[in-house]
């Protein structure tokens, strides 16, 4: 087994799992194109990137994202400012910035910007419950926010908005993600971790607005330039899919396609022509060409390992879902694409009985598949139909993925991969073990109780329990 993990589990969660999973800490080199970390802890003193906030060398406490450790967050900003950002979502779905302060375990960060992050968990905010207001529609999500709770929302947040090059132990964005405590998202993003694959590194945090109550909340690393550039050991380039995308060819026009896929990082040297290229490859392959010449294209064997990580989450909100919620990473060395997971909250919330071949989907709606409720907090980042959605207004569905699962070409690379994830995380009991762990570093606040969360811990757990009994015999 090849044992190739992030730094985005501390030392002693690492051991922890690499114990679990067969492999001894630190016995394993890192494999040509393994993820490493994504940005590493600020010392208070410039950095390439532009001004650390904060002065002095972070303790084990106060790392964002070390092990063990959960942080106290409150935002200050303009009453009429805040108003004004809500009126303007309410009107017609625009996020806009506005300015405020941070203070993250007793540093304060002055100038920062926030805005709303996510779409269908917002349309709640829309004015009439449904969403018409909002951007793109539809029913209301049971999102479990209120502008009068600004404390609730989603945001983003953004260090250096206006300071320039102003960040925070290194990061330049952060999303405070929607819903409490999530431990199903952090567990994802653990196991995602855990896994030897790209993911995002993540905090549990009291927070609180211009004084307001607490609430527990996760934050989670926005993928930005730096987090781009450090993804892997080879040169590449970082797309993030917009919830609005289509991952169809639309023409050699590149234009098309810069509101699609937001480009991270090389911007001076790269462009969006490896996607669009693919792309066109793709509406044109035939089944015989797909199978013969998609790995000179896609690095399958991580590509497999994505899909299978989808279903044995049971997330049926990745790159097929409605969100569209997956960064594209282009190797510059070996010119193929890989796919990393994003926006994980609404994984390990649906049928825990879902075989590997099934298609998992949100509320059964796509295709059939085994169903997904939507827990509080609702989905991030999910939005309207996209561009080139099949007609009625169904949404979800991405042709690579489909047609790679179609294929007998790569049954077997699959159900390989499968079996190793399966071993890795649930029946080497790593999912139970990373799930204790996360539970005893959420932080209690106002609006959650201890008992509160040991009760939605032990739900997660006989979600595990019930996940790795429904596979035993079927990888």
């Amino acid at each position: 087994m090849r044992c190739s993990p992030r730094t985005v589990l501390s030392s002693s969660l690492l051991a922890f799992t690499l114990a679990l999973t067969g492999c001894a800490a630190g016995a394993a080199t890192e494999p040509s194109g393994t993820a490493t970390s994504a940005a590493s802890a600020g010392s208070g003193a410039a950095t390439e990137s532009g001004t650390e906030a904060g002065a002095g060398t972070p303790t084990a406490e106060t790392t964002l994202f070390a092990d063990g450790a959960s942080h106290e967050v409150s935002i200050e900003w303009d009453e009429a400012a805040y108003a004004d950002m809500i009126a303007a979502y309410e009107a017609d779905g625009s996020k806009e910035w506005i300015q405020a302060d941070i203070t993250i375990d007793g540093t304060l960060v002055s100038g920062i910007g926030v805005r709303l992050k996510g779409n269908s968990t917002l349309r709640s905010l829309s004015g009439d419950g449904n969403g018409d207001g909002a951007k793109g529609g539809g029913a209301a999500l049971s999102s479990g926010i209120s502008s009068d709770v600004p404390e609730s929302l989603p945001l983003l947040i953004d260090f250096d908005k206006y300071v320039d090059g102003q960040n925070y132990q290194g990061l330049t964005q952060l999303s405070l993600r929607p819903g409490s405590p999530v431990l199903n998202e952090a567990l994802a993003l653990a196991l995602t971790e855990a896994s030897g694959q790209a993911t995002q590194r993540y905090a549990y945090t009291t927070y609180s607005v211009n004084g307001s109550t607490t609430q527990t909340r996760l934050l989670v690393e926005n993928p930005d330039e730096a987090y781009a550039d450090a993804l892997f050991d080879t040169p590449g380039v970082l797309y993030k899919s917009d919830a609005e995308s289509s991952f169809t060819y639309q023409g050699d026009d590149l234009a098309t396609y810069e509101e699609q896929f937001k480009q991270l990082n090389a911007e001076d040297t790269e462009d969006l022509q490896p996607i669009v290229d693919f792309l066109k490859w793709l509406s044109e392959a035939s089944d015989e060409e797909f199978d013969a010449e998609l790995a000179n294209r896609v690095d399958v064997e991580s590509f497999a390992r994505y899909a299978a990580t989808m279903n044995l989450l049971v997330n049926g909100d990745d790159m097929a879902g409605p969100g569209q919620n997956y960064y594209l990473w282009y190797d510059l060395d070996t010119k193929k694409i890989s796919v990393i997971s994003w926006d994980l909250n609404l994984a390990m919330t649906g049928n825990a009985t879902a075989s590997p071949d099934e298609k998992v989907s949100i509320g059964g709606g796509m295709g059939g598949g085994a169903g997904m409720q939507l827990p509080p907090g609702g989905n991030d980042d999910a939005g309207a139909p996209p561009a080139g959605a099949a007609p009625g207004g169904a949404r979800g569905g991405n042709e690579l993925k489909e047609r790679f699962l179609a294929s007998e070409a790569f049954q077997s690379l699959y159900d390989n991969a499968y079996a190793d994830l399966y071993e890795q995380l649930l029946a080497s009991g790593t999912a139970a073990g990373l799930l204790d762990r996360i539970a005893a570093v959420v932080p209690p606040s106002d609006d959650l109780t201890q008992e509160e969360l040991a009760e939605q811990t032990d739900t997660l757990r006989t979600f595990i329990q019930e996940r790795t009994k429904a596979l035993k015999d079927q990888v």
